[in-house]
């Protein structure tokens, strides 16, 4: 049995018009919004359980865009059903079971292939949310490709000594009050990567900040949490542009 593990109202969204366009890749979708100029850098966005469609992961590819990145965010579960805000949290680990965070390999080598050759891209940094922050946990450990990474909220697996031996630097965010990872858990991830980390990585934890914070649009924003969400998406931003 799971609790709701988003406090954030997922049902009720604000409408959000994008600023980016959608294009299919080999077996995929995937939507993409590019900067005003052009560039040879690129990140990808890889998107929370609600899928590529959900209207606050589009705003961040666009924010990310605005940075000076060709952004793009593939459809991961590769046209099957997004989690829906109406389904029922005693299905998810079935669920789960058929959209499993570590096997995107696939995915993502068509998407490095793709904006390498289409989009001119040279350096390629990636950041995940929830189930992209375990996504992005699990490409920095196999695909070199990656410049940079900063996984969100993901939720930690703890399976054996190769999950700390990232290629390259990630920066892990987190939430004081995530009920889906205890701080122990990031006590341990700290642990382990001082004792088999070889690249710059970073662990930041969110004075208050439940799973989910750092996605939210303006006028979704809790006056409280703003400053700590603000700060989160400046950080994820600094970690980019230092290495990508």
């Amino acid at each position: 049995q799971m609790a709701d593990p988003f406090l954030y109202n997922t049902g009720e969204r604000s409408p959000y018009g994008c600023r980016g366009h959608e294009v299919q890749i080999e077996h995929i979708k995937a939507y993409v919004c590019g900067p005003p100029f052009s560039t040879d850098k690129a990140v990808i966005v890889v998107h929370d359980v609600f899928g590529w469609r959900f209207p606050d992961i589009r705003y961040i590819v666009d924010l990310m865009a605005g940075h000076g990145y060709t952004t793009i965010c593939p459809d991961f579960f590769k046209g099957t059903e997004p989690w829906k805000s109406t389904d029922h949290w005693v299905d998810f680990p079935d669920w789960m079971k058929n959209h499993d965070p570590m096997k995107v390999d696939k995915e993502a080598d068509v998407v490095l292939k793709y904006l390498k050759e289409q989009c001119s891209a040279k350096k390629i940094g990636i950041v995940g949310f929830s189930w992209g922050g375990m996504a992005v946990h699990h490409l920095m450990l196999k695909n070199p490709q990656l410049t940079a990474g900063v996984s969100l909220y993901g939720r930690i697996i703890r399976d054996s000594e190769e999950r700390y031996s990232l290629l390259n630097p990630t920066f892990f965010i987190f939430g004081e009050k995530d009920h889906t990872i205890s701080l122990d858990q990031i006590f341990l991830l700290e642990d382990k990567l001082k004792q088999y980390c070889k690249v710059p990585y970073k662990i930041k934890v969110y004075p208050g900040q439940v799973h989910g914070f750092a996605q939210l649009k303006p006028e979704d924003m809790r006056p409280d949490d703003k400053p700590y969400i603000e700060e989160a998406r400046s950080d994820m931003f600094d970690w980019i542009k230092m290495f990508v």
